[in-house]
């Protein structure tokens, strides 16, 4: 498989986790998601925690306005959006 085949999509849905932010902000989330999903695999060692692979991951937004969760699961060749801090 290429990088190319993953997707990304938001866990449950965009208006869970995304519903109320800033137009700028989501825009932002969405180009990281499509970033990440370019990496594929790879993904999963990106963000935080430094010291594993895998599992819910954190990555920074907007300098450091901000944090999304996300998990990039190699079998649904996926990056899953779960949770956006956004502290504006």
């Amino acid at each position: 498989m290429t990088h190319g085949d993953w997707t990304w999509d938001y866990n449950p849905s965009k208006d869970y986790v995304a519903g109320g932010l800033p137009l700028g902000a989501t825009a932002e989330v969405e180009r990281l998601a499509s970033e990440l999903a370019a990496l594929g695999r790879d993904a999963v060692k990106v963000g935080r925690p430094i010291d594993r692979e895998g599992g819910l991951r954190e990555f920074d937004i907007l300098g450091g306005r901000g944090f999304i969760s996300f998990l990039a699961v190699p079998r649904h060749e996926c990056i899953y959006i779960c949770n956006i801090t956004w502290y504006g």
